[in-house]
C-alpha cells in the first residue's frame, strides 16, 4: 500500500507528522513518501505542485494531505498560490467526491455553540461535487466590462457550469451511502434563480428513482444554511456542489465543537483517494505544537477503509481517539473547564497509547 504524505504548510507539517505515527503502529505494510507541496513547494521549487509531487500522487493508493496557504504568498499571481495545489490534485486525480462526516462526540457536545440538545447524537455526512462548478467553470477573468450597469468599468467574471454526467456520478454517490446509512438524502440547490442548479436538481430526481429505497428531498442552500443550525440532526446525508458544499461543510463543523475535529475524503472512480482535515494551515498557530491532529488522524482512518480496504485498522483508530476524548485530553481548540490541556504531539501519544 503505498501513501503519498504530503504535509503542505503552516500546522500541516504538525499535524500530518502525528496521523503518519499512528499509521506506523499498526500491523500493516505501508511505503510512506513524503513531497513538498503549497507554498513549501513553492519556495522550493518555484510552484504549489511540482511535477514530481504530481507524479507521486498519481502513483500512490492514497493521499495523506496536510493544509496548504499562508498569508505571504497572498501577493502571487493566483496560479501560483498554494491552495493551486489542492484544486491542482483533484483536477489531475479525478477526484470528483468530498465526503464530509460532522459527528458530534459525546464528549464533545459542551464544545459546541448550539445547545446540547441540538447537537447530541449529531451524525451527518456532506458529500460534495468537487471538480465542476464556479471553482472549474470557463470562461473567467478581469476586464472592461462592455455593458451591464456601469459599462466601461473593471469587472471580474466566473462561470458556474454542471454537466448532466457530473451530477449523475454525485448522485449516485450520495445514493449508495445513505443506503449505508439511515437511507435519507437531501440535495441542496439553488434553483428558483439558476439555471446550473435547475439541471442539478432535475437530474438528482431522476438518479432517485433509481433508489426507491432512500427519501430524497430539495433544500434551496440558503435554508440549508438555516435549518444547519437550527434543526442539524433533521439530516442524513447532504448532496450538493462544489461552492455550496464548500461553505456548508465549514459550517457542520462548527455544529461538532471546532473544525479540528473533521476528516476528509476526496474519491475518484476508482476509490483513489485524498485525504486531509477540513480545516486550513493556521499560520497563526504554526510552530506552537497547539493544533489538534485528531481531524488529521480520523482522515488516515477513512484512507483506511476507503481507499486500503483496511476497515479493522479504521475503526482502532476511531476507537482511540474515542478513548482520547474519553480520558478528557483536549487540545486548546476544543478545551474545556474539567478538562485536561494538551498539545500536538501529547494528543498523538495518547491516540497511540490508546491504540496499544
Amino acid at each position: 500500500m503505498k501513501i503519498a504524505v504530503l504535509p503542505g504548510d503552516g500546522i500541516g507539517t504538525e499535524i500530518v507528522e502525528q496521523a503518519v505515527r499512528v499509521l506506523k503502529a499498526l500491523d500493516l505494510k505501508f511505503e510512506l513518501e513524503s513531497a513538498l507541496v503549497g507554498g513549501a513547494a513553492y519556495d522550493a521549487h518555484g510552484h504549489p505542485l511540482p511535477e514530481a509531487t504530481l507524479k507521486l500522487a498519481k502513483d500512490a493508493d492514497a493521499v495523506l494531505f496536510g493544509a496548504v496557504g499562508d498569508w505571504k504568498y497572498d501577493t502571487l499571481d493566483r496560479p501560483l498560490r498554494p491552495e493551486q495545489a489542492i484544486l491542482g490534485l483533484r483536477k489531475n486525480l479525478g477526484l470528483f467526491a468530498n465526503f464530509r462526516p460532522a459527528i458530534c462526540y459525546e464528549q464533545l457536545v459542551g464544545a459546541s455553540s448550539l445547545k446540547p440538545e441540538l447537537v447530541a447524537g449529531l451524525d451527518i455526512l456532506i458529500i460534495r461535487e468537487l471538480t465542476g462548478d464556479i471553482y472549474f467553470g470557463q470562461p473567467r477573468g478581469r476586464r472592461v466590462s462592455p455593458d451591464g450597469h456601469f459599462p466601461g468599468a473593471e469587472e471580474a467574471f466566473d462561470t458556474m457550469r454542471y454537466t448532466r454526467p457530473e451530477i449523475e456520478r454525485i448522485a449516485r454517490v450520495a445514493f449508495e451511502a445513505a443506503r449505508k446509512r439511515d437511507k435519507r438524502v437531501t440535495s441542496v440547490d439553488k434553483a428558483n434563480v439558476l439555471e446550473t442548479f435547475q439541471l442539478w436538481k432535475d437530474v438528482v430526481t431522476e438518479i432517485g428513482k433509481e433508489y426507491p429505497d432512500v427519501a430524497l428531498d430539495h433544500m434551496y442552500v440558503d435554508n440549508a444554511a438555516m435549518q444547519l443550525v437550527k434543526a442539524p440532526k433533521k439530516f442524513d446525508v447532504v448532496v450538493t456542489g462544489n461552492m455550496f458544499g464548500d461553505i456548508l461543510s465549514d459550517a457542520a463543523a462548527m455544529l461538532t465543537g471546532s473544525i479540528g475535529m473533521l476528516p476528509s475524503a476526496s474519491l475518484n472512480s476508482s476509490n483513489q483517494g485524498l485525504y486531509e482535515p477540513s480545516h486550513g494551515s493556521a499560520p497563526d498557530i504554526a510552530g506552537k505544537g497547539v493544533a489538534n491532529p485528531l481531524a488529521t488522524i480520523l482522515s488516515a482512518a477513512m484512507m483506511l477503509r476507503f481507499s486500503l480496504n483496511q476497515a479493522e485498522a479504521a475503526d482502532r483508530i476511531e476507537a482511540a481517539v474515542q478513548k482520547v476524548l474519553a480520558q478528557g485530553l483536549r487540545t486548546p481548540d476544543i478545551y474545556s473547564e474539567g478538562t485536561t490541556k494538551v498539545g500536538t504531539r501529547e494528543m498523538g501519544d495518547a491516540v497511540l497509547n490508546a491504540l496499544a
